[in-house]
């Protein structure tokens, strides 16, 4: 059919010229005919207030195969055997499971990207079953299914009251060419190197993507790419915004052409689909400018999306943006970066309504998984809605496809504090599929046959974490406060595992939310909500049991023991009680000025108490106990062996079962010296894995830099605390990794004093640690994961048990040393380490420990057999602790 005849037949049946105007537009990008009505009841429907929402997130590869004719398309990328390649979701599989994930309580389905994808790289020996790599923005990946198993999917959603969120990308396109090491910014075609498909395709079929050959002075003069290498230097904003992401060719959206038909491409999929909201992968590396004229671009031939949504009748549509990032303790610049596209004005709108929650997310790792203080969550909270303007808009997670399984380093108890912690905070909860199932493998199938399933399927609507999610899901869409009140940190802990609690206030409406993070009971002292006494708080939630209710006596403070693990939410009732008087005044006097060496002297005093207790961070399972003289008089000398950290300061508060009331809080440090008890130097240049045979991935950043040689380990002690502290060639942090150092991974074992008890298999690395060793312990830590495991449970395939706290991480990048610090209580019965065995193996860890093949790649080790051969690069000899 001819363009004109196109736009009249357009005109006519959608009554609509900006409608037809952007088809010719759509046509000239590659982009199909469209002969829609502007408005389809059953697929665009009006868009919801998405701070009520609960996303559920799957990867339409490794969700559920619906149609198994379209798994193999015949070109040997289809294996559900490997992660690398496809294994056979698809979108009719989706369609089949909305049950499943609306009676969860989710109410829109985010998908990893449906388009055509490059199937197979040889270069980087991946595949792109995830999505991420288009060779047609307007095509549904054969893999998938067709355009109507897409509209079908997006009806039934509709029809089950949720909504569809589709997983865009504005960055790249797949890998189709790259550079050597000759290449020059002012000479494009110098050193570069296509990388056709199997097919032999060099370039996408979309237009204008197809153009990406400089060596052709026709494309090379109009840049629809920007001729660049890999990213080297992840904090250059210049190379951030215009060099490859992992080898992916680099769009350039300063472009119109690329702007135009990137518009166009998506606006294609609003229309045809009637998709309600987008997430935009990789949005760090895409100019600001550029988001906003995606959004808001006037072109009548070409419009912004949200103008298109607009006219779709969704004048809601959501579009939030991955900001990949992960912060350290108290630092804010993810978070700055992150407000910069979510800010904006009367002038100049934002350039993503919303963003991905990375900051929170890193934090309820650290203290839920890795147990980190709790005050490093409350600060983020803090700094989430000081730094936000619209906090309630940003999705927040606990996992997702780029970061390992919360239970691939946590504990189910940890897992289901953070499942709690984002539906009682504002932003959008979003579920990563498999989490309510239990998953710990980072993109295994749910459904059967698919890669790592275990040849069942996983879709258990009676599963535990199932029923937990539904309980949590259910408690902030019958408590809108949850979804749209404001949160008040009231108390944490400063110094490891304990209490977190936070109000959330809506008008008149309070909830109270409190968390304990520790393995052991702890007592939350103290506490002051602001509300008048005789107010009543109605227990409503706890991971077993609902809570006891709260009076507020005449103090208006109250003190609550947590069990381990506790976590409990209380509501504002509106019924009032008299209030009682408050208990017995227990004092505890000013302590000493002087941080103690060995022991704290304290005293105070306790009317009608039969008993003290003398309780430390809150600990009071580790709680010291004392009897008051007749005059109610008492002293103790503290023993503070378990305490190392000369830098934290302490909370002690005196506590008396019998009354029921708490002493105010007094802060005091330890001043406690480190003493070497063992330094061991380790061979130069020995990193060549256990036969001598193993040759580094070629990436450069492993290639040049060999950061995975040991040079040497010492071991110090303070008090009942272990320092291990590994020397290396060199500290990288190309990748800005959280934990301050990155390609390498770290697997430290240690055998405690005298113990027998132990394992001798390496965990998932093919091989037994040397020796008569027998680990009791086990430290796995890499740039983005730090965990601790003990020996409980752990084989071959299975890592142990978790074990929180993780040991504390410091790097000195200018020394080149990392270290690891294990808190007094990792010793066990022992009275010290003297006797401990220490063993220690470098690799590297990215959701699991990176492949080996037998000739190395750009991301995998070489000279072996990965399915047997031993993991390692480098190690150490066998540490004896004197």
């Amino acid at each position: 059919m001819h363009t004109l005849q196109k736009w009249i037949l357009l005109l006519t049946v959608a009554g609509d010229v900006l409608h037809a105007v952007s088809a010719i537009a759509a046509e000239s990008a590659g982009v199909p005919a469209t002969i829609v009505a502007p408005r389809d009841a059953s697929l665009h429907v009006a868009s919801p207030d998405w701070r009520d929402q609960i996303i559920y997130f799957a990867m339409i590869d490794r969700f559920d195969n619906g149609d198994r004719r379209n798994d193999d398309q015949g070109t040997g990328e289809y294996d559900p055997a490997d992660g690398a390649k496809f294994s056979g979701g698809d979108l009719a599989g989706l369609a089949r499971r909305i049950a499943y994930i609306h009676d969860l309580g989710a109410t829109a389905v985010w998908i990893t990207p449906p388009v055509a994808n490059r199937w197979w790289d040889a270069r980087s020996h991946y595949g792109g079953y995830h999505g991420y790599w288009a060779e047609n923005f307007v095509e549904v990946d054969r893999h998938f299914g067709s355009l109507a198993d897409y509209r079908n999917l997006s009806r039934q959603l509709h029809a089950a009251g949720m909504f569809l969120i589709q997983d865009i990308v504005l960055n790249h396109t797949a890998n189709y060419f790259s550079y050597g090491d000759k290449w020059k910014i002012d000479n494009p075609a110098q050193d570069y190197i296509p990388n056709p498909d199997g097919s032999g395709r060099r370039a996408p079929t979309q237009s204008p993507f197809d153009r990406n050959d400089p060596r052709d002075p026709a494309q090379g003069a109009v840049p629809i790419y920007h001729w660049t290498p890999s990213i080297k230097d992840f904090n250059s904003r210049q190379q951030e915004l215009n060099w490859q992401l992992a080898d992916l060719d680099d769009l350039n959206t300063e472009n119109s052409a690329v702007r135009n038909a990137l518009r166009a491409s998506y606006a294609y999929w609003m229309e045809q689909v009637g998709v309600d909201a987008f997430r935009v992968d990789t949005a760090f590396y895409v100019p600001l400018d550029f988001l906003r004229d995606f959004l808001y671009s006037k072109d009548p031939q070409s419009p912004g999306i949200l103008r298109v949504a607009e006219r779709l009748g969704q004048n809601g549509f959501h579009v939030f943006g991955e900001g990949f990032g992960v912060e350290r303790a108290y630092d804010d610049r993810i978070t700055k970066k992150i407000e910069l596209y979510q800010r904006g004005s009367a002038a100049r709108p934002p350039a993503m309504p919303g963003m991905l929650n990375f900051p929170l997310y890193g934090a309820m790792t650290d203290v839920f998984a890795r147990g980190h203080p709790t005050a490093e969550l409350a600060y983020r909270i803090r700094r989430m809605m000081s730094e936000h303007q619209r906090p309630a808009l940003m999705p927040s997670f606990v996992d997702n496809h780029d970061v390992d399984r919360f239970l691939a380093g946590g504990s189910e108890a940890g897992l289901r504090q953070a499942l709690l912690m984002i539906m009682t905070l504002p932003g959008i909860p979003a579920i990563y599929y498999g989490t309510e199932q239990g998953f710990r493998d980072q993109r295994a199938a749910m459904f059967a046959t698919g890669f790592g399933a275990g040849g069942r399927d996983h879709f258990d609507t009676s599963a535990p974490l199932y029923r937990y999610l539904q309980r949590v899901v259910a408690l902030r869409r019958d408590n809108r406060l949850l979804s749209r009140g404001v949160p008040s940190v009231l108390q944490s802990s400063a110094t490891g595992p304990g209490v977190l609690a936070y109000t959330m206030r809506q008008e008149n409406n309070v909830a109270l939310v409190a968390i304990n993070s520790a393995d052991h009971e702890v007592l939350m002292d103290n506490l002051d909500t602001g509300l008048a006494a005789g107010t009543r708080l109605h227990g409503v939630f706890g991971i077993d049991t609902p809570p006891a209710d709260i009076d507020i006596d005449r103090s208006r403070r109250f003190h609550v023991k947590l069990p381990a693990r506790a976590t409990y939410v209380w509501l504002y009732a509106e019924a009032r009680v008299a209030p009682r008087a408050a208990p017995a005044p227990l004092v505890l006097d000013a302590l000493p000025a002087e941080s103690p060496r060995e022991n704290l002297p304290v005293h105070g005093l306790a009317i009608g108490a039969k008993n003290v207790q003398l309780v430390i961070d809150g600990d009071l399972g580790s709680a010291q106990s004392v009897r008051p003289d007749a005059d109610g008089r008492w002293r103790i000398d503290l023993d503070t062996q378990g305490l190392s950290d000369a830098t934290v300061e302490h909370r002690l508060v005196a506590w008396s079962p019998q009354t029921s009331s708490a002493s105010v809080s007094r802060r005091f440090r330890v001043n406690r010296h480190w003493t070497t008890l063992i330094d061991v130097d380790d061979p130069a240049n020995d990193d060549h894995g256990p036969q001598g045979q193993y040759a580094y991935p070629t990436d450069p950043g492993w290639r040049e830099h060999h950061q995975l040689d040991l040079r040497g380990v010492r071991v110090s002690a303070a008090g009942r605390s272990l320092k291990i502290e590994l020397r290396l060639r060199e500290v990288l942090a190309l990748w800005n990794a959280p934990n301050g150092f990155d390609h390498v991974a770290f697997t430290v074992f240690v055998q405690r004093p005298g113990s027998t008890s132990g394992v001798r298999t390496m965990p998932l690395q093919h091989a037994d640690v040397p020796g008569e060793l027998r680990w009791d312990l086990r430290i796995r830590a890499g740039g983005w994961v730090n965990a601790l495991f003990s020996a409980d449970g752990a084989s071959a395939t299975q890592e142990g048990s978790v074990i929180v706290p993780a040991a504390e991480l410091h790097v000195d990048a200018a020394s080149g040393t990392v270290s690891f610090t294990l808190p007094a209580t990792a010793l066990g019965e022992s009275a010290s380490w003297s006797g401990a065995r220490i063993y220690v193996t470098t690799w590297d860890y990215d959701g699991g420990y990176r492949g080996l093949a037998p000739d190395a790649q750009s991301a995998t080790f070489g000279g072996g057999d990965g399915a047997k051969d031993p993991l390692y690069m480098d190690d150490s000899a066998v540490i004896v602790v004197p």
